[in-house]
């Protein structure tokens, strides 16, 4: 999915060694349907040349050797007309205590200080150079601009110190950049929780019971809240491994918590819900984990011996609580989802919707969504309206919070 076809950006490269990182951040944003254009401050040069940015993002490169002034041509000021955003990555010490202070003394400099959107810097820097005192106040400063920083990491460096510094993954990159231009004013800074896969219920301490839920819906629910502005938590059972965007992970500004039991969701869930009672937006929950609906009435401590158990073992079970019935829905937006057999599917999910006393329900049956599949179909079911939802499972994502944020109008 193209999340971001046709949107302009501009990637500024500062010398740095990390500068062949750059080349994937052009590629990923090329996948996800970006238009690219590159700046290269003259020190980049030594690193890389500009054909290679040139054979990536097929545009041509703002150099020193290429600029223009002819009609039409390339020039910092054209470059910075033409941008929606403008990411420096990487970024380096000088380029940031230089673009600080207003300097301009090379063409990404220039092309920075011209462009008047959002801009976005991804430092990259031996570690005490990056806790200088002088790097960390022109940190503050374009912070205080409205520039986004997007913090290095802490790892071996080139220099064969280990510390922070080094340029953040070139996926995180990509997805805080993305949610600066996909963020949208409703999702911005809103709370929402999430919940995903299916429970794990122990027997003892080497077997359980649980479902095939994958838990794939609730990433891709997590990774569109977050592109959308909002501050995500994602409560959930199972992962699979880069499901997401060309094997992107999720970002790690999600809030992720890897719980097993209903008993598990159940607490955390009210603790979220309790520590954020009081914020400016109403909060939205999306259950979309599958939680038993029963679970061992005696969980044995070490393994249990067959030898011990005879030929008919019978385990004794007892019903779980109904979380999403039974949790606090003061001032809380709430989507739940059901999976149902085609027959009467849509009766038992409107009932649900009546008495879990729910806003929303998300809808899909075992015959058009198999578990674990990348594509699904739901339907969006509230108590004023009806949707038809299929595609991918991000399509069907970013689909829901557009119908879920219709429910801020109709919450009582």
């Amino acid at each position: 999915m193209q999340l971001l076809q046709g949107r302009r950006i501009i990637l500024g490269v500062s010398a740095s060694i990390s500068i062949y990182k750059s080349l994937e951040i052009l590629q990923l944003f090329k996948k996800l349907g970006a238009e690219i254009k590159v700046v290269m401050s003259n020190e980049s040069k030594k690193f890389l040349t500009p054909l290679l940015f040139e054979a990536l993002s097929h545009s041509q490169v703002l150099e020193c050797d290429s600029e223009s002034w002819e009609a039409n041509k390339l020039n910092h000021i054209s470059l910075a007309k033409w941008g929606e955003i403008l990411l420096i990555a990487p970024a380096s010490v000088n380029t940031i205590n230089k673009l600080a202070a207003g300097i301009a003394d090379n063409l990404l400099l220039q092309t920075a200080i011209a462009f008047k959107g959002q801009k976005v810097v991804a430092p990259a820097a031996n570690t005490t150079m990056f806790l200088d005192t002088s790097t960390q106040e022109s940190l503050q400063k374009l912070i205080q601009r409205n520039t986004h920083i997007i913090s290095p990491i802490c790892k071996e460096l080139a220099c064969q110190d280990t510390g922070i510094g080094a340029l953040q993954e070139p996926y995180e990159i990509v997805l805080q950049t993305a949610r600066m231009l996909l963020k949208e004013e409703f999702w911005e800074n809103r709370e929402v929780v999430i919940t995903g896969g299916g429970s794990i219920e122990c027997i003892d301490s080497v077997r359980y019971i649980s479902n095939f839920s994958s838990g794939k819906m609730a990433q891709n629910l997590a990774l569109s809240a977050y592109l959308r502005g909002a501050n995500v938590t994602l409560l959930a059972s199972k992962f699979f491994p880069y499901p997401l965007l060309f094997n992107l992970p999720l970002s790690t500004q999600i809030q992720i918590q890897h719980l097993n039991s209903a008993k598990d969701f159940q607490n955390a869930l009210q603790e979220w819900i309790t520590q954020r009672k009081t914020t400016t937006k109403v909060p939205y929950l999306f259950m979309a984990a599958a939680i038993s609906d029963y679970s061992p009435k005696d969980i044995q401590k070490g393994k249990l011996k067959k030898e011990n158990l005879g030929q008919n073992w019978q385990l004794e079970f007892t019903q779980n609580t109904d979380i999403l019935a039974s949790i606090d829905k003061t001032r809380l937006h709430t989507i739940g989802f059901k999976l149902e057999e085609s027959q009467n599917a849509l009766i038992r999910a409107k009932k649900a919707l009546q008495t879990k006393k729910i806003d929303a329900i998300c809808l899909n049956t075992l015959e058009s969504s198999p578990f674990g599949n990348d594509s699904s179909q739901i339907h969006f079911i509230t108590h004023y309206f009806e949707e038809s939802l299929q595609g991918s499972k991000l399509e069907i994502s970013l689909n829901i919070l557009k119908y879920s944020a219709l429910l801020e109008n109709n919450h009582d």
